[in-house]
């Protein structure tokens, strides 16, 4: 087995090794996958002068062709140096021509695929983690510890320190995707250039709660009877971090305001005078599926569902291991009834 521990994936990424050309990045954590990929592509590349030295390869082309991969791992680098060739699997199966890959004899280029999150019996997964020329590196969430060493190293590159506190508030706000992440330290870096140093009031100004927008994303969803959504942000909310009860409160709250709407509606009000005088005030971005759930639902049918909600709460509470099930079993059913209103 070649499947690399998480405490070995920095070593093994800094070089490149000879013997095992072949990389496989996978993991729910799509943003760390492309980091890795484009950060390995790069050091593969180190030195070359050919401009068509990188080969850029799609699975699903690849599926329809999978000799495709072996002859162009075959090909010789037109100006010399190391061949790079950077497949991104799709939604077909590319494991025919990763296996032909695998099989052949000798192998000058460098081959890093991405994937998304496959489980430890997938077949890519377990041909590329049984094959003694392939590396398996799983890409997960970052760990608090994660993130301080990605602050750290982005506030040394950029030459700022940051306060203790900041330090402790942006690691709280970060989500669980990489490039996410990154993406709100160089924002801050940039609103806080020219500063002495990054205090807390520089984080809450400019850092957005990635794990609030993805609480969000469940909430309206749900409430508006996408259920595919639903189900999409949960698992995204979970990959945050978030309890699935957690998750189940607050949309509990969010019916809670829902209904109070409707009651308002149902006095002789509208739709668009609810949503202008909501209280806290709606954001731009989800009034129109907040709209969508409005029109879903009458107060009589969202009463119903908080006692429903309330009895799911209650056992993922009482149940920790079945938590995340029964949480997501009450969303879907909740989007199931919105949407049949």
């Amino acid at each position: 087995m070649v499947a690399v521990r998480p405490a070995d994936v920095e070593a093994t990424l800094s070089r490149i090794d000879p013997l095992r050309p072949v990389l496989l990045l996978f993991g729910p954590d799509t943003g760390l996958v492309r980091e890795r990929a484009r950060s390995f592509l790069a050091k593969a590349g180190e030195g070359s002068t050919d401009p068509f030295g990188l080969v850029r390869l799609d699975g699903d082309e690849i599926a329809g062709d999978p000799g495709r991969l072996v002859d162009e791992a075959g090909t010789v680098a037109l100006f010399g140096g190391r061949r790079v060739i950077s497949l991104r699997a799709g939604a077909k199966n590319v494991v025919p021509a990763v296996e032909a890959l695998l099989a052949m004899p000798a192998l000058e280029a460098v081959v890093v695929i991405e994937a998304g999150d496959l489980k430890k019996n997938a077949p890519l997964r377990s041909a590329c983690e049984s094959s003694p020329r392939a590396l398996a590196v799983a890409c997960y969430a970052d760990s608090e510890r994660d993130l301080a060493r990605l602050i750290d190293t982005m506030t040394a590159g950029a030459g700022i320190a940051i306060d203790r506190d900041a330090r402790e508030e942006l690691m709280g706000l970060l989500g669980g995707d990489r490039l996410a992440s990154r993406g709100e330290i160089e924002k801050l870096l940039l609103y806080a250039a020219g500063e002495p140093r990054i205090t807390a009031r520089h984080v809450r100004d400019i850092v957005g709660d990635a794990s609030a927008l993805a609480l969000d994303e469940v909430v309206d969803s749900a409430l508006a009877g996408l259920s595919a959504e639903a189900a999409e942000a949960y698992r995204k909310a979970l990959g945050e971090g978030m309890r699935g009860d957690v998750i189940l409160g607050s949309v509990a709250r969010a019916a809670q305001g829902l209904h109070l709407m409707r009651l308002a509606i149902e006095a002789g009000g509208s739709v668009e005078r609810a949503l202008d005088g909501a209280r806290p005030a709606i954001h731009f971005r989800r009034k129109p599926l907040v709209e969508k759930a409005l029109r879903s639902w009458t107060a009589a049918r969202l009463e119903r569902a908080l006692l429903t909600l309330d009895d799911a709460l209650l056992a993922a509470r009482r149940n920790a291991a079945l938590g995340p099930a029964l949480a997501e079993r009450a969303l879907l059913q909740l989007a199931a009834t919105a949407r049949r209103g």
